[in-house]
């Protein structure tokens, strides 16, 4: 099968398109024959010095066919459409284990289906595991048309908060699509000056940006950060809770809610672009400029 593969870690460089052996699934593993793969930011930082497990096929995300199931597979059969989360899924056909896959609704697209995975699993175990937004609560996204933040916009409004999302200019009108009740273009406005007070902030950015975050929460608040530790001696000094986002406790609930979510139309799928398996060095550097809307996907095989 082709597959993307690098054997040094480095720039989008290193990534080369070869022929591998087709992996079998093991037990509880589904094979899939992959149509779309969802390009993340874990991709392209494990291929520039995080990943010591070389050569090494990039990919989480994944939409496409059961090509074969496992032992101790049940529920799945050879030719139904899925998406969820497996390994080295930049290729034509990639293992992901069976409770990390739900079936593909007939009107969802590969595309859309690959463009879900690692975004909405991690909003919602910010929101809704690792602390617990509750309806009638304000919640700011920092980084809100990220492939993180928009899901966190999303699943915030499906609960019925109040949601403050913050983008540069160009994203403005992204993030009002995504249904943020106040949008703040954080090149020309503090953000502290438009969101004070708020119960929960959900931090995709770190850095500068999780300094000013404390500044808008009221006492007693949460902040959920996607990105290394949080600033514990902050946290206490303005008398607020700080977490790290955890693991999933049940992907299959969580995208199962999401099929649910995407039929009723309250889970948008918004695709940026979508580039050939054999410009995947083009999709990282895309994705390393970290100023995108909505996700990138790779398209596999037809």
């Amino acid at each position: 099968m082709r597959a993307i593969r690098y054997h040094d870690n480095g720039s989008a460089d290193v990534l080369k398109l070869e022929e591998i052996a087709v992996p079998e699934p093991g037990a509880d593993e589904v094979l899939v024959r992959v149509r779309a793969a969802g390009v993340n930011p874990v991709d392209w930082k494990q291929r520039s010095g995080m990943n010591p497990n070389l050569p090494a096929t990039p990919g989480i995300d994944v939409s496409g066919l059961v090509e074969k199931v496992g032992a101790g597979v049940h529920g799945f059969e050879a030719g139904q459409e899925v998406w969820g989360t497996g390994q080295g899924t930049y290729a034509e056909y990639a293992i992901a284990p069976a409770n990390s896959l739900v079936p593909k609704p007939a009107n969802m697209s590969f595309e859309e289906g690959a463009s879900f995975g690692v975004g909405v699993r991690t909003a919602w175990v910010a929101l809704f595991e690792s602390a617990i937004l509750e309806s009638g609560q304000t919640i700011l996204v920092q980084g809100a048309a990220g492939g993180v933040g928009m899901w966190g916009v999303q699943l915030a409004k499906w609960k019925g908060a109040t949601v403050i999302g913050t983008a540069s200019s160009g994203n403005i009108d992204f993030i009002n699509s995504l249904g943020v009740d106040v949008a703040v273009d954080y090149t020309n406005t503090p953000i502290e000056t438009v969101a004070k007070d708020v119960d929960f902030v959900l931090d995709t950015v770190g850095g500068a940006v999780q300094v000013q975050s404390w500044q808008t929460l009221k006492r007693g608040g949460t902040l959920v950060t996607i990105v290394g530790d949080p600033d514990q001696e902050q946290a206490e000094k303005h008398g607020v809770t700080a977490i790290r986002v955890g693991r999933p406790t049940d992907s299959v609930k969580i995208f199962d809610t999401v099929n649910e979510l995407f039929a009723a139309g309250g889970a948008k799928p918004l695709v940026q672009k979508v580039f050939p398996l054999d410009q995947a060095k083009q999709a990282h550097e895309l994705s390393e400029t970290t100023h995108g809307r909505g996700r990138i996907v790779l398209s596999v095989s037809g």
